[in-house]
C-alpha cells in the first residue's frame, strides 16, 4: 500500500464564516431580547418640598506645610505632639470639625503622610487639601 500525493489536489485557503456568522445571530438575538429589559424602570411621582440649607457648620481649621515640613495651624506654628493636642481638643469640641491641608509642592510625600497620620489618631475625619486651579491648554497644564 502506497499513498499516492496527488499534485493535483489543492489545499483549502479559504475561512469558513458560517460559525462565526452563527454565533453573531445568536448574540444578536440574545440583545434583542435582553435589550427592552435594561430600560425598565418604575414610575414615580416624587413629592415636592422647599429646598432646606444645613444648619450644621462645621469648624474648619488651616493646616500648613511648609517647603522644609514645618507645620502651621491657623498661623501658629506647632510641632508635631502640639499640633495633636490642639487636633484632639478641637475635635473634642466640635464633632463636625473639618481640616484644610495646604502643603506647599516642594514638600516630600513621608511629611504629609506623618501629618496625615497625626490628624487620623486625633480623631480628624474630614480633611481636604488645598490646591490652587492649574490653567489647561492645549492639553498641557501649566505651573
Amino acid at each position: 500500500m502506497t499513498f499516492q500525493n496527488n499534485s493535483n489536489q489543492e489545499m483549502m485557503s479559504e475561512i469558513n464564516v458560517t460559525p462565526l456568522v452563527d454565533v453573531m445571530l445568536v448574540l444578536l438575538v440574545v440583545f434583542i431580547v435582553t435589550a427592552p429589559l435594561l430600560s425598565q424602570s418604575l414610575e414615580i411621582r416624587l413629592p415636592k418640598t422647599v429646598a432646606v440649607t444645613s444648619k450644621m457648620q462645621s469648624v474648619q481649621q488651616t493646616l500648613a506645610i511648609t517647603a522644609q515640613g514645618k507645620i502651621t495651624l491657623d498661623t501658629l506654628a506647632l510641632d508635631d505632639v502640639a499640633l495633636a493636642q490642639k487636633l484632639q481638643a478641637a475635635v473634642a469640641q466640635d464633632a463636625f470639625f473639618a481640616l484644610r491641608v495646604q502643603a506647599d509642592e516642594a514638600v516630600p510625600y513621608g511629611r504629609v503622610a506623618q501629618i496625615m497620620a497625626i490628624a487620623q489618631r486625633a480623631g480628624v475625619s474630614k480633611l481636604s487639601f488645598v490646591t490652587t486651579a492649574a490653567e489647561v491648554s492645549s492639553g498641557k497644564v501649566a505651573r
